[in-house]
């Protein structure tokens, strides 16, 4: 009786992993190889059961061909899903909004794919006419259902248990000559992949 539990269990993860047809609207979660940026990103969010998330995009299909709407590199654009997939070595996650919710995929769609060549937001601040990934996904749901869908929360920029900032952000700061937005409201991947708006769906390799 036990075997035939993990037996069970085993099959379970399989099809979670193997079975997802992907469709316009879901969102794809990714630790995207960045290096000490992301790294820092992961120390201070936690995504869908302690996932580290420091990436995500809004998939759509159009004659057949799966693509990815994202803000990433210069600007917001849209990129084929095996580039997508390119970005990580790790398992990437897919959401899936609530079924009550998907009436507001058209609208949100639509309204990111009007900001493709929009410029990539460097500087992390909320609404100032560029997008980081999560912030046009935020936007896009926003435009969609008139008020705020998703959460913003206000972000730390310092490590765990430390009222010092990651060095790496520091420097990247610096470089911009401005101040750390330490605190200010923002949105991250991890934040998203826990909203009780959308369900985990499965995995994608």
């Amino acid at each position: 009786m036990r075997f035939r539990f993990f037996i069970f269990i085993f099959i379970s993860q399989l099809c979670f992993s193997q079975n997802i047809k992907l469709k316009t609207g879901d969102i794809i979660f990714q630790s995207m190889n960045c290096g000490p940026l992301c790294d820092a990103i992961n120390q201070v969010t936690e995504g869908y059961k302690g996932n580290d998330f420091s990436h995500l995009g809004l998939v759509y299909i159009k004659n057949d061909s799966i693509y990815i709407i994202e803000a990433a590199g210069k600007a917001v654009q849209l990129t084929p899903i095996e580039k997508f997939k390119s970005y990580t070595n790790e398992t990437m996650f897919v959401g899936r909004l609530k079924r009550k919710h998907r009436k507001l995929i058209p609208e949100a769609i639509a309204f990111s794919l009007k900001q493709i060549g929009t410029p990539y937001d460097d500087a992390y601040l909320y609404n100032n006419g560029s997008y980081y990934c999560s912030e046009l996904i935020y936007d896009a749901f926003l435009d969609a259902y008139g008020k705020p869908f998703f959460e913003l929360q206000p972000m730390t920029f310092k490590a765990p248990n430390s009222n010092e900032f990651f060095k790496v952000w520091k420097e990247y700061y610096d470089k911009l000559k401005m101040e750390i937005p330490e605190g200010q409201l923002g949105c991250n991947p991890g934040g998203i992949s826990t909203s009780n708006k959308l369900k985990i769906i499965g995995t994608l390799d």
